[in-house]
């Protein structure tokens, strides 16, 4: 029986539709990977198919049923937590139901009387066959070994307050992997994995007996465990479309051939429509003062015929809207600002910016290391979790401060970052106390950098030319976008100023699919220089002609 059954699922704020038409089964060892644009809803999908919103309250869709079988485990991308949690808190509270069955168990043998309990023997043997099914016995080393394999915090002591998103995170998904549900949902769950990370996860997604939802941008996760693809883009029906064959390839031929079949046939309609409306106007013609029969003739004939033209031409052009499809909405679509290599007056055997002998804290240590990117430079900076890759970008970036080496920048060079953490509050409040938009922000941002001399109002790139975020989104509070719609947010104001250098670590976190493909396009042909520190496997393979510098 299918863990999972979604039947015409829809699902809409007040005023505001997010997705419709969303129909799929999920049977033991089916894996859907949910791919679509950043605020097509699939977050939020995975918050219906659980039942409950992301602060914990019930949650049922606007239309539509899901029919759920067995336990079920979601994990968000954000870990939401009271202050003083610890490690061994969530650990704790996610085993609490497989203690539970391993405790009734206990329970049950201790006071089971082989002799006289004729009813109790079915009882326990339920109970043993669920202990079994959850592997109790073995959920502490489980546990152990998922905090470990994923790179989380196994201090069951230490405070989450204390730990990084990623982190925070990996401690979530790993208990959750431990716990064996029936069902498991996953939002984007190789954000802050590194390759051993995403090694282990792939290799338990794959194992998993129960059945798996996993809403993600990795390419290559989708080809490693996705059984079946839900896209939840318009298709030409307005709905979404689920797509049997698996691998990200197939999907992504099958999805292009089915959109130039939607533009065909919307080209094909608009024409024959613009016929019609000629045939139209020329009918109606017939009945003012151009089209009078001469006189003598059989005025009433002519008056009739004119009208039998009109209604004619009315039935074809009613019977083409009854059966047109509607204009295919665009995905967004990135436009790349042409950003400099250099500005005048720049020696061109100058690095945009240099560090030597690098050292930050605990956290960075490359004594005899000259790290240096020219205009039009590219580096690409690799590693596990903890090796320094964020840390060694922000002394590039300039936002760290060097404990041991120097920092060297062309005077006047521009920088735009994107790092892991949005650096712009989502509670945002302008002056007269509205939550700031998208808009709002951009501007405060815009005039932030004019103050500062960091920005020549002649290069300035409007915010809504970018085709990152419709006008309709900016002109939203930051707090309602979705995760993936502020990482948009953040990329934009990284190229507000026109950038000389480009510093972008994990950049394609959170963002569809389909922009990671174009952003991948357009760093590697852009003329600013690029530096980009990146888990994507399938990024790093398209960019694997870049320099590297490999931390350990």
């Amino acid at each position: 029986m299918p863990h999972l059954v979604a039947r015409d699922l829809g699902f809409a704020y007040p005023g505001r539709p997010v997705f419709r038409g969303v129909s799929f089964r999920v049977p033991d060892g089916a894996r859907l990977g949910v791919v679509g644009e950043n605020g097509s809803g699939k977050s939020t999908l995975l918050h219906v198919l659980a039942g409950e919103s992301a602060d914990g309250h019930p949650l049922a869709p606007s239309s539509g049923e899901v029919v759920r079988h067995g336990s079920l485990a979601l994990v968000e991308q954000e870990l939401r937590s009271p202050p003083g949690t610890t490690v061994g808190d969530v650990v704790r509270a996610t085993l609490a139901d497989v203690r539970a069955a391993a405790d009734a168990l206990d329970a049950a043998a201790r006071t089971f009387d082989h002799d006289a309990d004729a009813v109790g023997l079915g009882e326990l043997t339920e109970l043993l066959a669920r202990a079994e099914h959850l592997e109790a016995w073995d959920a502490d080393h489980r546990v152990d070994e998922a905090l470990s394999r994923l790179g989380a915090p196994r201090d069951h002591a230490r405070l989450l307050d204390e730990l990084s998103v990623g982190e925070r995170y990996r401690v979530r998904l790993a208990c959750r992997l431990a716990e064996r549900t029936d069902l498991l949902l996953l939002d984007e769950p190789t954000n802050h994995l590194d390759d051993a990370a995403i090694g282990f996860l792939t290799q338990q997604l794959a194992a998993w007996r129960g059945g798996v939802v996993v809403v993600t941008h990795d390419r290559q996760l989708l080809d490693d465990v996705a059984t079946a693809i839900l896209d939840l883009d318009p298709s030409m029906d307005g709905t979404p479309t689920l797509y049997g064959q698996p691998g990200y390839l197939s999907y992504r031929f099958a999805k292009n051939q089915a959109l130039v079949r939607w533009r065909q046939r919307y080209t094909a309609e608009r024409k024959r429509a613009a016929q019609l409306a000629e045939r139209l106007d020329a009918s109606y013609e017939g009945l003012s003062d151009e089209w009078r029969p001469p006189k003598g003739s059989n005025k009433n004939r002519r008056g009739t015929r004119a009208r039998i033209h009109v209604k004619a031409a009315d039935r074809l052009v009613q019977k083409l809207e009854a059966e047109a499809v509607e204009v295919p909405v665009p995905p967004l679509e990135l436009r790349f600002p042409d950003l400099l290599a250099m500005s005048p007056g720049w020696d061109p055997g100058e690095p945009v910016v240099e560090v030597r002998n690098p050292r930050v804290g605990r956290r960075l240590d490359l004594p005899g290391t000259r790290v240096a990117v020219p205009p039009s430079g590219r580096l690409l900076v690799v590693g596990p979790n903890g090796s320094g890759k964020s840390t060694l970008l922000g002394a590039l970036a300039g936002t760290l401060a060097l404990g041991r080496g120097t920092r060297r920048v062309v005077d006047g060079a521009r920088i735009g970052i994107v790092g892991q953490e949005e650096s712009v509050p989502v509670g945002l409040r302008m002056g007269d106390g509205r939550l700031a938009t998208g808009f709002d922000a951009y501007a405060r941002e815009a005039l932030d950098l004019l103050a500062a001399g960091a920005l020549d109002p002649e290069l300035l790139v409007p915010v809504a030319a970018l085709g990152l975020l419709t006008e309709d989104d900016l002109d939203r509070p930051l707090a309602e976008l979705s995760a993936g719609q502020r990482r948009r947010f953040e990329l934009a104001r990284a190229l507000l100023a026109v950038p000389h250098l480009l510093v972008l670590d994990e950049p394609t976190n959170h963002l569809s699919i389909d922009l990671v493909d174009e952003l991948t396009r357009a760093l590697q042909a852009t003329s600013a220089a690029v530096v980009v520190a990146t888990h994507d496997r399938r990024m790093r393979d398209e960019l694997a002609d870049w320099p590297t510098l490999e931390l350990s």
